[in-house]
């Protein structure tokens, strides 16, 4: 098995001083609180976090993956094969250079063919199909156990009555979730869509790369780039700032 780049990543993360994190915690606990997502730092069942959540490969995935006979293209065997290496939904996302939405997709295709075993946990199977496309916003509460079919169908119906109000906010005004709970699941879809590359002197390989249009996945990466070095120097900046005030 290859490096693996998130974790390569983390360890770099986990090894700068202590003070330097705490700057990063605040920082963050701060992003985290302005889009209502507190409650994804809350939970600390790791089982129950689809970013973490490590699919594990079936005997019929494993002989797909050997033999082939299904002639799904690359991006399905790339899939199972990081499957079968233990890595979780991100860091699959990461070493594959793919969006989390990307991901999930070929979860869900997996899934579908017996690839891989069914989570035990509803909310990765409720996350899987609401970032991949396959669940809207009230299957997908619904799956997590939030809503009970019958008042899925009454804010069906409210919906189909109303013509200038969204689903979500159906659910919000019959009490169903809170504000925060939609708020925080509509950035997670969008902020899915968004591929996040660590280290472009590792690129995959042709027979590893997912996109079908070669040219706009190179824009992207170039975007990418751009974008990174921008951060690294903010980055570089605000350490040099906090140094000059732990030493005055």
């Amino acid at each position: 098995m290859r490096n693996n780049i998130f974790t390569l990543f983390l360890n770099k993360v986990l090894n700068v001083p202590f003070w330097v994190k705490q700057v990063m915690y605040l920082k963050l606990s701060d992003e985290m609180r302005e889009y209502a997502c507190e409650d994804f730092l809350r939970n600390s069942d790791r089982n129950n976090i689809f970013s973490t959540f490590v699919p594990t490969i079936t005997f019929k995935g494993k002989t797909e993956l050997a033999e082939r006979k299904c002639g799904f293209d690359n991006n399905t065997y790339n899939f199972l094969r990081f499957c079968a290496e233990n890595l979780s939904m991100l860091e699959i996302s990461v070493n594959t250079f793919l969006s989390m939405e990307e991901i999930a997709k070929y979860y869900q295709l997996c899934l579908e063919q017996n690839f891989i075993k069914n989570p035990n946990s509803p909310e990765i199977h409720a996350m899987a199909g609401y970032i991949s496309g396959k669940f809207r916003i009230g299957e997908y509460f619904k799956q997590k156990g939030i809503l009970d079919i019958d008042q899925l169908r009454q804010a069906i119906l409210k919906y189909e009555s109303s013509n200038d109000k969204k689903f979500g906010e159906i659910l919000v005004e019959l009490g169903y979730v809170t504000e925060n709970d939609l708020k925080a699941i509509l950035l997670l879809k969008e902020e899915s869509k968004k591929r996040f590359i660590l280290d472009h002197s590792v690129m995959p390989k042709s027979e590893t790369t997912f996109s079908d249009d070669g040219q706009k996945y190179q824009d992207e990466i170039k975007t990418l780039k751009d974008e990174n070095l921008k951060l690294k120097q903010k980055l570089l900046k605000l350490l040099e700032l906090v140094k000059k005030n732990a030493q005055s």
